[in-house]
């Protein structure tokens, strides 16, 4: 029975989201759209079409989709080499493989923007593997990514946890019968991730890795 300890990517291991929020405000602004800041925050996480169409609904000019998404990957793109780790990721994710966890990453990210997410995040030496959205037919909140993170290392859902800072990965982990660990880095508050599903909510990766022995990690290790 092997135990996946699966992990978001963005605003769970490296401080993005604001960035994020910044490139598709300039993005949906180039394209005549008036967006708020605080609507795109709480968007983040899910791929670019459905991001897309959470912010404009179902009845917008979907021929403009495509320019949207590229005009943010561009402008997301000046920021690769800046890219920073949230305190802790690292070690957190070594401390789990050191208990025997095999941990994977559960991204929308791909191409060269991954390769700079796990620059960032500096822990090759202990990923097991990727699940992109690119992988998957249906990205965050459907468990498809998190289906796709335990296939990658023949993982056992009942055994496994799933780290994420969004409601989004919240409820994909739920569905995927994973226990959903939520950190507080990509600026969700706390309330509205327990009501997603979190199990236990940390500041940060830093702080789940302090709190090791006392979290569902530890209770998921005693059961087996």
């Amino acid at each position: 029975m092997t135990r996946a300890a699966i992990f978001d990517v963005d605003g769970t291991l490296v401080d993005t989201n604001h960035l994020h929020v910044i490139c598709w405000w300039e993005a949906f602004r180039q394209a005549g759209h008036e967006v708020a800041t605080h609507a795109i925050h709480r968007a983040v996480g899910l791929p670019s079409e459905d991001l897309i169409a959470h912010l404009l609904g179902e009845d917008r000019d979907k021929d403009e989709d495509a320019d949207l998404s590229s005009t943010h990957k561009a402008l997301y793109g000046t920021y690769f080499e800046r890219l920073a780790p949230i305190a802790g990721a690292a070690d957190l994710l070594r401390a789990l493989d050191g208990r025997g966890w095999r941990v994977v990453l559960a991204t929308s990210a791909g191409g060269s923007e991954l390769g700079a997410l796990r620059k960032a995040i500096d822990a090759d030496d202990v990923i097991a593997g990727v699940a992109s959205a690119d992988d998957v037919e249906s990205g965050k909140p459907a468990p498809d990514p998190v289906h796709q993170a335990l296939e990658l290392v023949d993982g056992d859902a009942g055994s496994s946890v799933f780290v994420g800072d969004t409601v989004w990965d919240m409820k994909a982990a739920a569905k995927a019968g994973v226990r959903p660990v939520g950190v507080l880095a990509g600026g969700i508050p706390r309330a509205d991730l327990e009501k997603a599903g979190a199990v236990a909510v940390y500041d940060d990766p830093a702080a789940l890795l302090a709190a090791l022995d006392d979290s569902p990690v530890a209770e998921l290790e005693r059961r087996s």
